[in-house]
Parts: structure tokens; C-alpha cells; sequence
């Protein structure tokens, strides 16, 4: 069980109650980012589906395992808001380098590129988006994902190096369009909706799934109506929720769910995941930083941005927030946003040695965390949400007489 989930201890505590028959209907899969969490959860909803005679194998080979293992099971719903594409644009390398060398790991690396898209376009299943008036157009590009990927699975020969590079290209623009336009930053209180309804249908192939990934990034309504799928789940529907700030959680909700915490991988852990599951023996650093490689704007130029934009606040100009906007490609994926953000927050712990300075920063960092929840949770736009930032951030430094620029020097 839980072969491709490295270094994690919680994999341990998951199988044994799987197997002790004891794994309750909701859980909860705590732990920082790029901590295994969704890949656990994954082989989770695999597992208890396995109709196989070695059940939770990772080589089983019942139709249930292989439609899990593709992630194209029907008893499989994946929500809530996740920056797919980068781990895309890593997938993609590792799998091309791999058919470029007819590699031992081609196999593997095409498996990695197959999920890796699905991951997205699993976000966007017909039951999920019932009654959203976007739903025909994410359908179209959808199909179009799916008619580029076809040829790459398993069922073909794959094509030439010229044709891959080309297919793989399409697959991923298509990819940043549907993540960019359509994928909300916090789980919409229909599309809760939507898989009460849907969960409580009899299966008639077996157990069936919910992972609800960033549960904690949802308006109070949203909580209210999972929490009343929670009071009294289906029997044969099991719900997967995860989360990188499990306090901020709603109480209720973690008092009907079981938790399973997961831990923080060593830096020599994630080097090793990077190697086993990307193919990639160069890179030192961590697996989230890994995946920031493949964002269209460097973390660091991200960051000194967000100084630059405290620095016009505090001196004037005031920042020009739609070309901002534009020079950090359009905050796509929203990552990129919350690294920005940081590169503020940096700043201001120059003004913590001193208490009125300590006292500013404070104001200054809680500002920033309501940029980031008006994005993510309140679904308001970065221009919107920056617009805001800017009032704050003036305000804040009125009152403190001018301090914050001292964060900027």
C-alpha cells in the first residue's frame, strides 16, 4: 500500500485502519504544502475502490485500480482550488526527457504527465459544474485537453519527438487557459451542493470519493453546507478533505472529521522525492521550490515587485496596479500572487526593532493577509483586492508616521 507516497508516516497510520477496517467516512489530511497530502489522498479513494484478490496493490490490475491510477474512475470527485500548473510544466519535462532517451522511467514519467493534467481537469467534472453558466465553455476546452492527450496514453504507440514536444506544448497552454479562466480560488457553496447530490447515489461499482482539497479556503456558507454533508455522509462515500492551515478550519468540521497528520519532509526527503518522481538529480532545494521554477515569472523578480510596490506606496509615485499586473503575468497561477505578497512582508521586518516599527509591521502583515483571503477565499480581483492594498498600506503608514519607509531603504 501507499508505494508511491515517500517519506510520509501518516501513509502508515491510513493503512493500517484501512486495513483494520476502521478508516471512518470523513477525514482530514493535514500538512504543509508539497507535503503529499492530494497524492495520499489519491491512493486512498484507489484503495478502498480495489476490487483486486491483494487489495491496495500497487501492480493490481482490476478495472478499478486502473481506472484510479489513470484518474478517470467515475467514482472519483476532485474539488477545490490548487496551482496545477506548475507541477504540469515539471510532469511535461520529466516525460519528454524520458521519450527523448527511451529511459527506464518512460513508463513512470508518462503515468506522472497523464495524472498531473487530470489532477486539473478532474476540478472541472460535468456533476461539479451542473448549473454554472460557464460550464460550455469549460466543456470546450476540456474536450480539447482531452483529444490532445488521448494519443499520449496508454492505448497508443507514442507518436514522434517532433509530434510530442508539439502535443505536450498544446496540452499545457490549454491547461493555463482553463486553470487561469475558470478554476475558482475557493470552493463555491454549488459545487458543495452538487456532491451531496451526487454522493448520495448508489454506486453501483463500489465505493466512491470526495477529496476537497484547501478546505479551509471556503466562506462561512460553504462551510455550513459541508458540514451538513458531514453530520451524516452516505455509506459508501468517503470525503478526503485537506488543508495547509488546519486552524483555520472550521471547529465544527474538524470535530466530525479524523485527522491525519503529515509531516514535514527533511530537505535531503524532498530532494529524493524530486529525484524518484521528476528525474531531476541537479536541483537542491525544496519540492515546492522545485515547482516554482516552472512559474512564467521568477520568485525572486515576484518578490522584489512587491517591494518596489510598498516603495511607491511610501515615496509616490503610487504603483500603476494593471501594468504591475501585467510584468507579473497576470498573478497566473495565483501562487505567484501570494509569493508577490511576500516579497511586502519581507520588507517589514526591517521595522521590527523597535516597538512602534513592530507595531506598524503587525497592521502592515494583517493587511496582506486580507489581500490574499479577498483573492483566495472572496474570489475578488487582483486588481480589486491591490486597489485595496493600496489604501491600507497608505493608511497604516499616515498613522505611523511614515515609518514603513524605513522598510524600504
Amino acid at each position: 500500500m501507499f508505494d508511491n507516497v515517500l517519506h510520509q508516516n501518516a501513509k502508515n497510520q491510513i493503512g493500517h485502519d484501512i486495513a483494520s477496517n476502521i478508516f471512518p467516512g470523513a477525514v482530514l489530511f493535514s500538512g504543509e504544502v508539497s507535503s503529499g497530502k492530494l497524492t495520499c489522498a489519491l491512493e486512498t479513494a484507489r484503495i478502498l475502490a480495489c476490487t483486486g484478490e491483494k487489495k491496495g496493490h500497487w501492480l493490481c490490475t482490476c478495472p478499478s485500480c486502473l481506472q484510479h491510477k489513470a484518474l478517470v474512475s467515475q467514482n472519483l470527485l476532485i474539488l477545490g482550488p490548487r496551482d496545477c500548473t506548475p507541477e504540469i510544466s515539471a510532469a511535461s519535462k520529466a516525460f519528454l526527457n524520458a521519450a527523448c532517451n527511451n529511459a527506464r522511467y518512460l513508463t513512470a514519467a508518462r503515468y506522472l504527465f497523464l495524472r498531473s493534467v487530470r489532477k486539473l481537469t478532474q476540478r472541472f467534472n460535468p456533476v461539479l459544474w451542473q448549473g454554472d453558466d460557464k460550464i460550455a465553455k469549460i466543456a470546450a476546452v476540456t474536450s480539447e485537453i482531452d483529444e490532445e492527450l488521448e494519443p499520449l496514453d496508454f492505448s497508443y504507440e507514442l507518436p514522434e519527438m517532433e509530434k510530442l514536444e508539439k502535443a505536450c506544448k498544446k496540452i499545457l497552454e490549454l491547461c493555463e487557459k482553463l486553470e487561469s479562466s475558470f478554476l475558482y480560488n475557493s470552493i463555491p457553496i454549488s459545487q458543495v451542493r452538487n456532491v451531496s447530490v451526487w454522493a448520495h447515489l448508489k454506486s453501483v461499482e463500489g465505493r466512491k470519493t470526495v477529496i476537497i482539497e484547501n478546505a479551509d479556503r471556503m466562506l462561512e456558507s460553504v462551510r455550513n453546507a459541508l458540514l451538513k454533508i458531514l453530520e451524516e455522509p452516505p455509506e459508501d462515500t468517503v470525503f478526503i478533505l485537506t488543508t495547509s492551515r488546519r486552524n483555520a478550519v472550521m471547529p465544527t468540521i474538524l470535530s466530525r472529521v479524523r485527522t491525519y497528520t503529515f509531516n514535514n519532509r527533511s530537505l535531503e526527503e524532498q530532494k529524493e522525492v524530486i529525484s524518484r518522481v521528476f528525474h531531476d538529480e541537479s536541483f537542491q532545494g525544496s519540492i515546492n521550490d522545485f515547482l516554482l521554477k516552472f512559474l512564467s515569472v521568477a520568485p525572486d523578480e515576484l518578490r522584489e515587485n512587491g517591494r518596489k510596490f510598498l516603495w511607491g506606496i511610501v515615496n509616490s509615485p503610487l504603483p500603476e496596479i494593471s501594468q504591475l499586473i501585467k510584468d507579473c503575468g497576470g498573478f497566473d497561477p495565483v501562487i505567484m500572487f501570494r509569493i508577490f505578497l511576500s516579497g511586502i512582508q519581507e520588507s517589514a521586518k526591517k521595522l521590527l526593532s523597535n516597538p512602534a516599527g513592530a507595531a506598524a509591521a503587525s497592521e502592515l502583515s494583517e493587511a496582506v493577509r486580507n489581500t490574499w483571503n479577498n483573492v483566495t477565499v472572496y474570489n475578488q480581483s487582483v486588481q480589486a483586492s491591490l486597489e485595496v492594498l493600496v489604501r491600507d498600506i497608505s493608511k497604516i503608514n499616515k498613522i505611523h508616521g511614515n515609518i514603513l519607509r524605513w522598510a524600504v531603504m
